[in-house]
């Protein structure tokens, strides 16, 4: 005789059949594709948004989503927010402007692509970096995420107030040349970041799970955006980013993401590994 309690294993695979529907209906009803993220981190991120919404299950979340655009929205900051700080791993930045930039001035223009950007405080901290070493001007910056509205605020530059002591901490380990407070100006609670860092900014919405790519790079900085992905995808984007370099262009990931073990370890030599930051040579 069935028991009538339903028990933990049997919750779990209910659980897992509405994951995947949910999944699948996003995908099928606007596009965006989280079906090959890491599934623990995928879980706890949408039972985030169920509870939110003030609904019981997953299936319920999957009902509202398909009929109602802007929880679609709401799910998307959920999923798509990576953590960020401007000048973020300080170490990086001055590894960046020793080994990368020297590259950057051998070419008469440079393309950089900062893929999963999310609000745009690495952006701008690329853009103020290559400013202070006089590179800027004959540089492009490709900002991309998948989510349009982090990308309204990126293009904004407009950050919380209460940061600026954290992030002035981080430009100075990070070799910065001048006085962080130049770089903006105090708006009541928030900073307001100088227009002219982003004047050769395109800012664009661009899918890593499913669009192309869209350009030639010579530098293309993706960092603790793929620790989200099951492996398969992290390989279908490492062969994104691989197609996306100039041979001798830098791939540079997190700290707790690298090539090896990837279909394009034998492509790339360390550039500094300690920074997870590759140079494409074949």
């Amino acid at each position: 005789m069935a028991s009538s309690v339903e028990q933990p294993a049997a919750r779990e695979d209910v659980d897992e059949i509405e994951l995947t529907l949910l999944l699948e209906g996003v995908y099928r009803r606007y596009g965006f594709d989280f079906r090959e993220y890491a599934p623990a981190s995928l879980r706890r991120r949408v039972w985030r948004r169920v509870h939110a919404e003030g609904l019981k299950t997953l299936s319920a979340l999957q009902d509202k989503l398909l009929h109602d655009p802007s929880c679609m929205e709401r799910l998307l900051l959920d999923l798509s927010i990576n953590v960020t700080a401007m000048f973020r791993d300080p170490s990086f930045y001055v590894s960046f402007r020793e080994k990368v930039v020297p590259l950057l001035r051998t070419y008469p223009f440079t393309r950089l692509w900062v893929a999963g950007c999310s609000t745009g405080e690495e952006v701008y901290s690329l853009a103020i970096l290559l400013q202070e070493e006089e590179v800027y001007e004959r540089a492009r910056i490709y900002a991309t995420d998948i989510n349009e509205s982090v990308l309204d605020r990126a293009r904004a530059g407009v950050f919380p107030l209460n940061k600026m002591r954290e992030y002035t901490q981080n430009y100075i380990k990070a070799g910065g040349k001048r006085a962080f407070s130049e770089y903006y100006l105090a708006k009541y609670d928030g900073a307001q970041f100088q227009r002219s860092l982003i004047e050769n900014v395109v800012f664009a919405q661009h899918n890593l799970v499913s669009d192309r790519s869209f350009n030639e790079f010579n530098a293309i900085l993706c960092r603790n955006v793929m620790i989200y992905f099951d492996r398969a995808l992290q390989d279908r984007v490492h062969r994104l980013f691989y197609e996306s370099l100039v041979t001798f262009g830098v791939l540079a990931l997190g700290a707790k993401e690298s090539i090896r073990f990837s279909p394009f370890e034998d492509s790339y030599e360390d550039l500094d590994e300690s920074e997870r930051m590759y140079k494409k040579v074949r």
